[in-house]
């Protein structure tokens, strides 16, 4: 596998990895808290936010071989991941409309890409 394919995978399971984060923390956001500490210093917080961290490093690492411009166009994905990972984590339903604009979001990488 070249390593220009390679960083481009790394830097998708960086944002899939990001995604998650932006998942638990909402599901975090979802409960009720005795006190304002308590809602920010939880387990499932901290543990969204070192997701986050990790996710800004593999990024970075990503970018080595991963042109600049290809950034934004990789990051869109998260729309994609939030969008299913909401449906298992969160219990949500995607719409018709949430599914025309996922399409949308993969013809749109997909045409970049070629």
């Amino acid at each position: 596998m070249p390593n220009d394919v390679l960083y481009l995978i790394i830097f998708i399971v960086s944002v899939a990895i990001s995604s998650l984060s932006q998942v638990l923390l909402k599901k975090s956001a979802d409960k009720s808290y005795k006190n304002l500490l308590a809602e920010y210093l939880n387990p499932q917080v901290i543990f969204a936010y070192t997701l986050f961290f990790i996710s800004t490093l593999v990024t970075v690492y990503a970018f080595r071989y991963v042109p600049l411009s290809f950034g934004p166009i990789l990051e869109s994905l998260s729309y994609i991941f939030i969008g299913v990972l909401s449906v298992f984590v969160l219990k949500e339903r995607i719409t018709r409309m949430g599914l025309i604009g996922m399409a949308c979001i993969v013809i749109g990488v997909a045409i970049f890409a070629l």
